[in-house]
């Protein structure tokens, strides 16, 4: 009889408690569950992962709410299948960032929520464990005792040797293929001891003394930790006027408050160089977190930051979802780069995300850039960002030398003018490295015939095929497709096939040819697919071994090429009259980042600019009064125009495989707008300036105002609404708050 008034209680008990699950599902709602049978109810709590029932499917959600009510009958609920963890990766602060994140951005709050999770945990896979098996020599085992045949076993033993520590096995892994059975056979032989320990990030002893900081570092350093709680701090320095060192101080202050550090940049490129420097400078624990990275690295990383074991998180965009449990500074180095916006699915700003994270946790920001985005000076003007500035290059370095080089009428070879070639070939009969920038890949971007003007063109998308000779193939450089180079015109048979304009191979090639006792390195996407070959590259250029070094914007920013005295930018025309009315700000920060790879130690730089436009007044003004005279007169335009940072955007991009059914769906969207009092000004719809892309026809529709709060509760309203328009499900679309490229 007990044992029944038990069993009813509890059944009792689980009908009066609803489970509230994030889902990854594209719907702005959550789902109701009954809690799981066979479970302590009261172990229940937010930030749990959970196996739910879905349809005909199983998903892994995250409880985000524990109540006793639910706008459907308990009777209809289905109950939880398994509850993953005994305690919850997402505390309640982190989840209030991610609710404030999906209302921001206008995005499914389940989607966001689950995607703060690595791809190991959002499968449902158990956390990895904090302890792993390594292995240690035993006491005055060295090559010489294994036996003379024992080829696999004496490689490991000389890398226990070189490392003089104990080796993780997943470390064993990653160095040698399949070693599980030769371990066995040393661990069984004695040779080698084993025990389960901590997993705990690497921690270098820090090696390298700080120098001394000039007054102007001293003054952004002091008032950075000057601040309690909340504030937004921009180092605004030149390049190679040490930003990194004033970071450095201040991340070196925070840890000793015992407290986390998480540092964002831009590309995957910067975090192994910069987290070297780190290590060299800091005795505390890091982890680096970007998409190169397994998923078991990544999730262990992630781990090790939500544990609070790292100290140090260096990340690329997504990293500014980490939970950190004790954090206390981020530090946004790059800041106005454009690859902090995500520009598909969750459409979320890395920078004003961490800006966000920090209001709501009450801890500082440090945003650092030689070109800072219009919007974060905009915020400065308004005071409500502090500003700091840094106008000295380090160690008595001069700022390089800027010249414009006209190529109107003048006969190119590769892209390359005469002046230009000549200047090259004087740096490098000097001893310099030369480095030559153009953002272009591929041989040539576009492959024509002679006799029926023929043009290589993407099936897919409105855009021509990039020829890339090395592999013999055009490609499209937008959806991936990819066809065999011909050998003879598809349309007219004819063999006279030529190449317009030049990539970075084409250029490379040249160069080889025009100076052939220069080592030439050519870094671009297509070089440094594999895995460590970056690295091998920049450090081809960093002991001299290349003399010259020809590559895309993944060398503008945040390399130290302490040789390169001449920099080469071969193409800046497009930037000068884009159709975006950011294009001339995105140009000026190129120039700028470009420019600051020459002259950063003893010797002095020279920058050369190739233009067929050397009278443009925003060219003059940035080559002769600098980035802040360029801005002033850049944001007066925009003021004047009413464009961002003076209103505010939001962008819906429809796409579908029929033309008429996005521009319709639009259309359907602005008329239900305009019968809104609240309605913000409307652009379009307009065909995307890429109509055509990956088979899909695409279209844009931007909204405008003056005021960010209008903004958004116009669209709480309006996009529920446009959900239910007769053409939605016909089309893919999305909204993009705050939008940073209309071509995409």
């Amino acid at each position: 009889m007990a044992n029944n008034i038990t069993q009813s209680s509890r059944q009792n008990q689980q009908t009066e408690m609803i489970l509230r699950i994030a889902l990854s599902i594209p719907l702005r709602a959550f789902f109701d569950y009954l809690p799981p049978a066979e479970t302590d109810l009261n172990a229940l709590q937010p930030g749990l992962r959970v196996k739910v029932p879905f349809g005909k499917s199983q998903r892994v959600g995250i409880i985000v709410e524990i109540t006793a009510q639910s706008e459907i009958s308990p009777k209809l609920l289905k109950p939880v299948q398994e509850v993953l963890d005994s305690q919850p990766w997402l505390k309640p602060r982190d989840m209030a960032f991610m609710h404030w994140a999906a209302s921001y951005y206008q995005h499914p709050v389940g989607e966001v929520i689950v995607a703060a999770l690595p791809v190991h945990l959002r499968k449902g896979e158990a956390a990895l464990s904090l302890t792993e098996t390594a292995y240690q020599l035993a006491v005055g085992v060295t090559a010489e005792s294994l036996a003379g045949n024992a080829v696999r076993q004496k490689q490991i033993v000389n890398y226990l040797l070189e490392q003089q520590r104990a080796v993780f096995h997943s470390e064993m892994l990653e160095r040698f293929e399949q070693p599980t059975a030769v371990l066995k056979s040393l661990l069984k032989n004695g040779m080698m001891t084993s025990a389960d320990i901590e997993i705990s990030p690497r921690v270098n002893q820090a090696t390298l003394p700080a120098p001394s900081l000039n007054d102007q570092q001293r003054q952004a350093v002091d008032g950075v930790l000057a601040s309690e709680g909340f504030a937004v701090s921009l180092i605004h320095g030149i390049t190679g006027s040490g930003k990194t060192e004033v970071y450095l101080a201040i991340v070196k202050a925070v840890l000793q408050q015992q407290k986390q550090v998480m540092i964002l940049v831009p590309e995957i490129a910067l975090t192994p160089q910069l987290l070297e420097r780190f290590q060299q400078r800091i005795g505390e624990a890091m982890v680096i977190l970007h998409s190169g990275l397994t998923d078991r690295q990544r999730c262990l990383a992630w781990q090790q930051a939500a544990t609070g074991l790292a100290r140090v998180v260096v990340g690329t965009r997504s990293a500014v979802f980490t939970p950190m449990p004790e954090l206390g500074l981020i530090v946004i180095d790059e800041e106005h780069d454009a690859s902090f916006k995500q520009q598909e699915g969750f459409r979320y700003s890395a920078r004003d995300m961490a800006v966000a994270r920090a209001q709501q946790q009450k801890f500082p920001v440090v945003l650092g850039s030689a070109t800072p985005a219009f919007e974060t000076l905009q915020n400065v003007h308004r005071k409500t960002y502090r500003l700091f500035k840094l106008t000295q290059r380090a160690a008595g370095a001069s700022l390089p030398k800027m010249e414009l080089i006209d190529v109107r009428s003048v006969k190119m070879d590769a892209g390359v003018s005469p002046v230009t070639r000549r200047l090259i070939g004087e740096e490098l009969a000097l001893g310099n490295q030369v480095m030559i920038f153009l953002n272009r890949r591929g041989f040539a971007p576009v492959m024509s015939c002679h006799d029926c003007g023929w043009v290589g063109q993407c099936h897919r998308c409105d855009a021509n095929l990039t020829l890339h000779a090395g592999k013999h193939k055009l490609v499209c450089h937008h959806c991936g497709y990819q066809q065999r180079q011909p050998d003879k015109c598809p349309e007219c048979s004819s063999e006279k096939l030529f190449n317009l304009g030049q990539g970075t191979e084409r250029v490379e090639q040249a160069l080889q040819k025009w100076y052939a006792d220069s080592p030439c390195v050519r870094i671009d996407h297509d070089t440094t697919r594999r895995k460590g070959s970056l690295q091998d590259k920049l450090e081809q250029v960093r002991s001299g071994e290349s003399q010259i070094l020809i590559g895309t914007q993944m060398l503008a920013k945040g390399h130290d090429f302490p040789n390169v005295t001449l920099v080469v930018m071969l193409d800046i025309d497009h930037g000068l009259f884009g159709t975006d009315f950011r294009a001339g700000e995105r140009m000026a920060q190129q120039v700028l980042q470009v420019a600051g790879r020459a002259g950063r130690a003893e010797k002095s730089g020279r920058v050369l600019i190739q233009t067929h436009h050397p009278d443009h007044p925003l060219l003059q003004l940035l080559i002769h009064k600098g980035y802040d005279a360029f801005a002033e007169t850049a944001m007066a335009e925009r003021k004047a125009a009413a464009f961002p940072p003076f209103s505010y955007q939001a962008l819906i991009r429809a796409e579908a495989i029929y033309a008429d059914q996005p521009e319709r769906f639009l259309r359907q969207a602005r008329d239900l707008a305009l019968q809104s009092a609240m309605a913000p000004e409307l652009w379009g719809p307009v065909p995307a300036v890429m109509q055509r892309k990956a088979g899909q026809h695409r279209f844009h529709l931007l909204l405008q105002t003056a005021s960010r709060k209008k903004l958004h509760e116009f669209l709480d309203i309006w996009l529920e609404q446009i959900a239910q328009l007769p053409d939605a499900k016909k089309v893919r679309w999305s909204i993009d708050i705050d939008p940073q490229d209309f071509y995409t």
